[in-house]
């Protein structure tokens, strides 16, 4: 697994986790903020541009991810903080190991399995995936995803790099992934965050992560949509993670 770092000498470590077919720039504005306080790290997901395997499962990226926090820092860092596929991977890790960090920040997590979905995703992907790289296509489907346009160059980009077979494997494992029982065991103080325009799913999801870990926080932001809190409102989100830190 490859890694985008800021502020490598500060000693608290924040790890962000990007969401399926996106990649480090999810967080960029974040990083880049943050970094003057903190040592923030962006894993590139397998299987995704500019990562250097390819996607098999949740609970492997999350598995790499718990060995480089080992292998760097000793076993545990100050907050995980994850986005839709990054957001079950963090899930994952605290199902594995419960206290490899002090703070999670779960943002629009599925954990809703949909057999449904799940057997639709080869097909269209198979049906549509030439289309991608078609700068048209991808300007249609970046409208649909509510990103904010100066990163539409980052999405094309990245976009084209990621693989059919790739594609495939991680939305299906998106659609359908559920959580663990050990994650009851997590000591991470959680904090839950979901827009108020995702779908009915997804909101579901995040009502159940929060009556699964006792003591975690929900946050329904009624009108932002799925991944605009970490994507389009970077601000915020910093506030958030300030806000966290500062007060627990």
């Amino acid at each position: 697994m490859n890694y985008k770092e800021y502020g490598t000498q500060n000693n608290d470590v924040i790890i962000l986790l990007h969401g399926g077919g996106l990649s480090w720039w999810n967080y960029q504005e974040e990083a880049e903020i943050l970094q003057k306080e903190y040592h923030v790290i962006i894993p590139i997901l397998d299987g995704h541009a500019e990562s250097d395997r390819s996607f098999t499962t949740i609970e492997n990226n999350a598995a790499e991810i718990i060995s480089f926090i080992d292998e760097k820092f000793g076993g545990s860092v100050l907050m995980i903080g994850g986005l839709s596929l990054g957001g079950q991977i963090l899930l994952d890790i605290l199902s594995q190991r419960g206290n490899i960090c002090q703070y999670a920040v779960v943002e629009s997590a599925l954990v809703e399995p949909s057999r449904f979905i799940y057997s639709m995703i080869k097909p269209a992907i198979g049906s549509c995936y030439s289309l991608i790289q078609h700068q048209w296509f991808s300007k249609l489907q970046f409208k649909q995803l509510r990103i904010k346009q100066e990163l539409f160059d980052d999405y094309y980009r990245d976009t084209c790099a990621i693989t059919k077979q790739n594609m495939i494997s991680f939305l299906q494992s998106n659609s359908l992934y559920s959580l663990k029982d050990f994650i009851r065991n997590c000591s991470a103080k959680t904090f839950i965050y979901v827009g108020g325009k995702e779908n009915h799913a997804m909101q579901t999801s995040a009502r159940i992560i929060h009556e699964t870990l006792q003591g975690s926080s929900l946050q329904v932001f009624p009108r932002l949509y799925h991944g605009e809190f970490s994507i389009n409102k970077a601000n915020d989100y910093i506030n958030e993670v300030y806000r966290i830190i500062r007060n627990c």
